[in-house]
């Protein structure tokens, strides 16, 4: 019965190893296959990733050069503003000093404007005597005038009566 057992197993697997390696050499072939799909897409992920890692890398120093680059602006930005705020100061310490004057001025305008407010008062015054004094010339010299014509007529008779005296013959009534 060894024997006979023996013998079937032997031909069982003198059979099988055909058909069994069949089998394993498709598993094998398609682990393989799935293996090197595998890789395949490892290798790819890795490639790109590495590519991507590269933009990246590639972005980021530029980022710095930019952030560099925006550090020294803003550098040069706080250094004008400060030059602007400063002007600001000045100009207002200046226009300060410009409004002090301007009320001083204002100050001593109003005072001259006292003054000659009190200066034309007094002129109307004054203006106002000159007429009355006017208007009193204006009565001696319209007596004057009268005096003058009186003066006048006089003097025509004394001028006919000195004639007479130059010239005897028209004292004569004929």
């Amino acid at each position: 019965m060894t024997e006979k057992t023996s013998g079937k197993n032997s031909e069982e697997t003198a059979s099988k190893p055909a058909g069994s390696n069949f089998i394993k050499n498709l598993s094998l072939s398609t682990a393989f296959i799935i293996m090197a799909m595998a890789f395949t897409g490892m290798g790819l992920f890795m490639y790109n990733m590495g590519r991507d890692m590269g933009a990246m890398t590639t972005s980021v120093v530029q980022m710095g050069k930019d952030v560099h680059s925006m550090a020294g602006d803003m550098m040069s930005m706080a250094g004008r503003m400060n030059v602007m705020a400063q002007s600001m100061v000045d100009g207002q310490a200046a226009m300060g000093a410009d409004f002090r004057l301007v009320r001083i001025g204002m100050e001593s305008m109003t005072v001259n404007m006292g003054k000659m407010s009190k200066d034309m008062g007094s002129m109307s015054g004054n203006m106002g005597n000159m007429s009355g004094d006017m208007h009193d010339m204006a009565g001696a010299i319209h007596t004057m005038n009268g005096s003058m014509a009186t003066m006048n007529n006089s003097m025509l008779r004394m001028q006919n009566d000195i004639n007479k005296f130059a010239n005897p013959a028209r004292m004569m009534p004929w």
